[in-house]
């Protein structure tokens, strides 16, 4: 008994003492972020700003890789069965909480195949259309879109996506449904809305920002608590009287499960440092968002949040009953 308490005692000792080592070398060569989605959308925009500031952090290069496919999730499940090592983490959005419902048999659990190490913004929605649609504002653009709902078309980026999410909830506000075309990207969908061949669509701030400056789209709210600086004449949903339809598609990194507590938390603090930046900020600003507060950008954050997404989204996925799968 003696003997066995001793060798499991240095067992552990030296377990602590190469997780220490780990801790004081990484990182030693470039680190992968993977962002589940394709190059030049909304999430690989927030990718590629933090991974340029946490390089020069971290004192490596990190790198985004885009593998889209399947809804994000099998970017996140190549992130899953990855070297638990520190040098390949993911980038995911509030798809990392839907698909835990969206895919009746993930190959992966979304609260128990990673580890948190923080989230990092959370991007508003806008409620848009082609820029020659009738309703004039949202109080109209609702009643317009109620009855005529039937030849009315919603574009969005696929299952699971963000704009398929907001679209979901904007049908069930409204009491109304609505012709659906899923596209294979926020791309594609935002073509074909400049070109006149969609009506509406909900999508990120991040991606019709500069569609709306622009006057090529026509915006008639935004699905955030308060008005964007950037847009301050356009509504609330809240103001419209749709408070459920508040949404934001909040970002998070992940790292796969088992990763030495010692790597995450220089993960961690490597984020807290690129979104203090306000380089970081100013450029989020300028996509109408804003970076995650060093509160928010840890391990405990980013699990109470999916945890609470996951229970938001469930019974609005099932009500739909719309499964990727």
């Amino acid at each position: 008994m003696a003997l066995t308490t001793k060798l499991a005692g240095i067992a552990a000792g030296a377990v602590l003492a190469a997780s220490a080592a780990i801790a004081q070398t990484y990182p030693e060569r470039q680190i992968t972020l993977v962002v589940p989605f394709a190059a030049g959308g909304p999430t690989d925009t927030v990718g590629r700003l933090i991974a340029e500031r946490m390089s020069a952090d971290l004192g490596q290069q990190v790198i985004v890789e885009n593998v889209g496919g399947a809804g994000g999730t099998l970017g996140a499940g190549n992130v899953a069965s990855a070297e638990a090592d520190g040098y390949t983490v993911l980038l995911h959005h509030i798809g990392m909480a839907t698909s835990a419902t969206l895919y009746r048999n993930l190959a992966y659990s979304t609260t128990e195949a990673f580890e948190y190490i923080g989230l990092v913004t959370e991007v508003p929605m806008t409620i848009v259309a082609r820029k020659d649609f009738e309703p004039a504002d949202f109080a109209s653009f609702i009643t317009y879109v109620k009855e005529n709902a039937d030849t009315i078309t919603m574009a969005n980026a696929g299952i699971g996506a963000a704009s398929h999410l907001c679209g979901m909830l904007f049908m069930q506000a409204i009491e109304a449904p609505i012709v659906t075309v899923p596209y294979k990207g926020t791309g594609p969908a935002m073509t074909e809305l400049l070109g006149g061949q969609i009506d509406i669509m909900c999508d990120q701030t991040t991606n019709t920002s500069e569609q709306i400056k622009g006057g090529t789209i026509k915006a008639y709210a935004v699905t955030s608590p308060a008005r964007l600086e950037i847009f301050p004449d356009l509504p609330t949903v809240s103001e419209g009287g749709f408070a459920g339809m508040e949404v934001s598609v909040w970002h998070g990194l992940y790292a796969p499960k088992g990763t030495p507590p010692e790597v995450v938390e220089r993960l961690s603090a490597s984020l807290q440092t690129a979104l203090a930046d306000p380089g970081i900020a100013e450029k989020l600003a300028e996509l109408g968002t804003a970076p995650s507060p060093a509160a928010d950008a840890t391990p405990a954050a980013l699990k109470a949040k999916l945890e609470a997404e996951i229970e938001r989204w469930k019974p609005v996925i099932e009500t739909a009953g719309v499964y990727a799968d």
